[in-house]
């Protein structure tokens, strides 16, 4: 902390503007359901480029929906299968004007690096799912911390970014220990969802279609799947009618802007 002295007036000044500087951006940072306002810095910082971006707001350590007054869901992918079908449903969302939130499983990267570029590239989000897709929630702590960091660093190499968000594999929700291992290998959320297609166990397009419209609803996340046909043919539809009730498809990071 800088040192001021009763005698040194042009400092004193100095000192005052910066304290109020701080009151004033403390004032400005209002929390919105379970949020709770962030504490002021006290000196500048510049964030290392390699991580992902600051929350807004403080949120919870595992995220299932964004605020329920939003005009706006997020719907997220589990990023694997065939790039062909992927680029498809890519595609179809851009058509429609939607970005989507997709987390990238490492292997799937390793074997098609150029779908993380083209997923940025098309305006949408790219997170970690672990880099083989196992069942992290009951894996050994040396095991689940190499899971997450080895696809952050596929993440990294191909992007510059490991990221902004982290999404445990084989797991609605993460348990403790691997929400700890996520926080300390730079993802502070985890992101899970309220709406699960379950679009991967096959059940046709118009199911998965009925699914997310039943239960679909302003600041829903919502859980859906590369590399299957039916999702695939169902997307526009979905998208179709969330723009009839108003709500537009954005991505994760837009949805808790």
């Amino acid at each position: 902390m800088v040192q001021v002295t009763p005698t040194n007036r042009r400092d004193l000044l100095r000192a005052g503007a910066a304290f109020t500087a701080v009151g004033a951006f403390v004032t400005g940072c209002g929390n919105t359901g379970t949020a709770t306002a962030a504490p002021p810095p006290t000196t500048p910082t510049t964030p290392a480029p390699t991580s992902p971006p600051a929350s807004p707001e403080r949120l919870p350590s595992q995220i299932t929906h964004g605020p329920r007054g939003a005009a706006s869901v997020a719907l997220t992918f589990h990023g694997q299968g065939d790039p062909a079908l992927a680029d498809q449903l890519l595609s179809t969302a851009e058509r429609h004007g939607a970005h989507l939130t997709v987390l990238a499983v490492g292997s799937w990267l390793d074997a098609y690096p150029a779908m993380a570029r083209r997923v940025l590239d098309g305006g949408h989000d790219l997170g970690n799912h672990t880099q083989r897709h196992i069942s992290i929630n009951a894996m050994a702590e040396a095991d689940a911390r190499k899971e997450i960091t080895d696809c952050a660093e596929r993440l990294k190499r191909l992007t510059g970014s490991i990221g902004r968000w982290f999404r445990p594999s084989r797991a609605p929700t993460a348990s403790p220990l691997v929400a700890r291992l996520a926080a300390e290998a730079g993802y502070p959320h985890v992101l899970s969802y309220d709406v699960d297609s379950l679009d991967y166990t096959r059940p046709g397009a118009p199911a998965i279609t009925r699914k997310v419209l039943a239960e679909v609803t302003g600041g829903s996340v919502v859980s859906m799947h590369f590399g299957y046909p039916d999702t695939v043919a169902a997307l526009p539809a979905v998208l179709q009618e969330l723009d009839r009730r108003g709500l537009r498809a954005v991505t994760t990071t837009e949805l808790f802007s």
